[in-house]
């Protein structure tokens, strides 16, 4: 009975979060433990094997697969520091608070600037002789808040209609004047400065640079190794594009310490310069898996168990602009394939060269052992050292066993002569 209600909370427990996780992007892997409702040690014992490996613990992603960061920045004291940086804070808020700001640092200027410019005629009198024609007002026509508002506009902008002019009468007016073109300057270039670096953002860019939903590990070249695919849609190409990977993992070192999510560099060709891209078409980069790989001793069998994600980072330059993109993707174990190649994508037709995109993301089984790189490479050395043994080292080997036997056989003469000579002298005495 016991077992039966926990089944039936089980199942609701896992519907409920596989429904709520289809409405998610597929992140999987949470390392927060998910606890089962609670139940007897006899309940627990009954509940079938497949149901128990229901709950184990899963990854959280590091880097998702669209390339954002899913790490939340919370109890930052130091609030001010992003007002030091005021302009990368403005560039960095979303468009509508962008849009916002941009509005409301035009319209408080020019409020400001038109209360000042009505302050100073409501000091002069200007506002009491209106009207007047003896009087020499600081700004003509200025009759109000209202007129006062819209000559800032007119003298911050240069708009100049010719109908609020000041006169020569006013020297704070000539002052003020000089003070708001100079400001109205500065706000200009900062806030068409920050609109222009959030247009121009190459953030775009790098929805066209895409990388295959796996990664796969097989034999190339006799050699295991771990891969992955890259392409970019557009016809202008990225300038000067390089690859990386990181390995996001976990340990503990020998001391004891423990270091979250320890990042770990995968060599995909720096030595070789195979990490500098010529990405005109679709490429597959690839990570020889040998003793300074951090998957030298995983096999087939040992990966599902792993709790790791592999970071790919694409940096280049746009072409039509200069400026630096930056793409990035991320494979956690239940994306990374033991066994399977990608499917080729690129055809040569009547003068050209065709991509079929269709096929970007598509693999095939391959016949790849299951064993560890480490393993394998123990096995090849065990099969291939006696027919690596040159004639030249055999004879040597050869020779040294026969200077061994006749240094033994001296030796053993040597013993001979002396116990006889032993036994005459005793004979004589």
């Amino acid at each position: 009975m016991y077992a039966h209600q926990y089944l039936c909370s089980l199942f609701s427990f896992l519907s409920a979060n596989v429904l709520e996780g289809d409405s998610m992007e597929q992140d999987v892997e949470s390392p927060v433990t998910i606890h089962p409702p609670k139940l007897p040690k006899q309940a627990r014992e009954d509940l079938p094997k497949h149901l128990k490996e229901c709950t184990k613990r899963k990854i959280q992603r590091y880097v998702r697969k669209d390339g954002k960061c899913n790490v939340h920045h919370g109890n930052v004291r130091e609030t001010y520091r992003y007002l030091t940086d005021i302009f990368t804070t403005l560039v960095d808020l979303k468009w509508r608070f962008n849009l916002f700001i941009f509005v409301m640092v035009y319209t408080v200027t020019w409020l400001f600037f038109g209360f000042i410019w009505w302050l100073i005629a409501y000091i002069r009198g200007d506002l009491e002789h209106i009207g007047d024609k003896k009087w020499t007002p600081c700004v003509s026509n200025l009759n109000g808040f209202v007129s006062a508002f819209l000559f800032s506009i007119e003298t911050e902008t240069t708009i100049g209609y010719g109908f609020r002019v000041i006169t020569d009468k006013c020297p704070e007016g000539i002052i003020l004047l000089l003070v708001q073109s100079v400001l109205g300057s500065i706000v200009n270039a900062f806030m068409v400065g920050c609109m222009f670096v959030k247009i121009s953002q190459p953030k775009k860019r790098a929805e066209t640079l895409v990388f295959s939903t796996n990664a796969v590990i097989s034999m190339r070249d006799g050699k295991l190794c771990l891969m992955f695919r890259v392409g970019d849609l557009r016809n202008s190409h990225i300038v000067e594009a390089s690859i990386r990977a990181k390995l996001i993992k976990s340990k503990q070192t020998k001391e004891g310490e423990f270091i979250p999510l320890n990042q770990t560099d995968i060599n995909v060709g720096y030595y070789t310069g195979d990490d500098r891209l010529f990405l005109v078409s679709p490429l597959i980069i690839s990570h020889e898996i040998n003793q300074q790989s951090p998957f030298w001793e995983i096999s087939k069998a040992q990966l599902p168990k792993e709790e790791l994600e592999i970071v790919v980072i694409l940096e280049g330059m746009v072409e039509a602009t200069g400026m630096t993109c930056q793409a990035r993707s991320s494979y956690v174990t239940s994306e990374i394939l033991w066994g399977y190649r990608f499917t080729p994508v690129l055809t040569l037709e009547d003068g050209f060269y065709e991509v079929d995109y269709n096929s970007f993301h598509d693999t095939y089984e391959t016949n790849t052992p299951s064993y560890s790189a480490k393993e394998l490479a123990e096995m090849a050395s065990r099969a291939e050292l006696p027919l690596t043994w040159s004639v030249s080292s055999q004879l040597d080997q050869r020779a040294e066993m026969d200077t061994e036997e006749e240094t033994k056989n001296h030796e053993e003469q040597t013993e001979r002569n002396g116990d006889v000579a032993n036994l005459e002298n005793e004979s004589k005495v």
